[in-house]
């Protein structure tokens, strides 16, 4: 497999958008399979074995929560 550019970006989605994102996660995580999502433009796949957490941060009058998809590539 070639290594892939590394990649940091944030994408704003409608209410709508997120909702069907969220649903479609939750679905495969209950199903047992992976999950495939395109965000700017790349297709992603998220194998079966990731892991999962959400995070919070506070700064200031700012807050912000992470829900986070990790994994390596074996």
């Amino acid at each position: 497999m070639s290594k892939k550019e590394d990649r940091d970006i944030e994408k704003d989605y409608t209410t709508a958008e997120f909702v069907a994102k969220l649903r479609r996660l939750a679905d495969s995580l209950e199903s047992g399979s992976k999950f495939e999502i395109q965000i700017a433009g790349e297709r992603i796949y998220v194998p079966v074995r990731a892991k999962y957490n959400i995070e919070h941060e506070r700064e200031g009058d700012e807050e912000e929560i992470e829900f986070q998809i990790k994994w390596t590539h074996e």
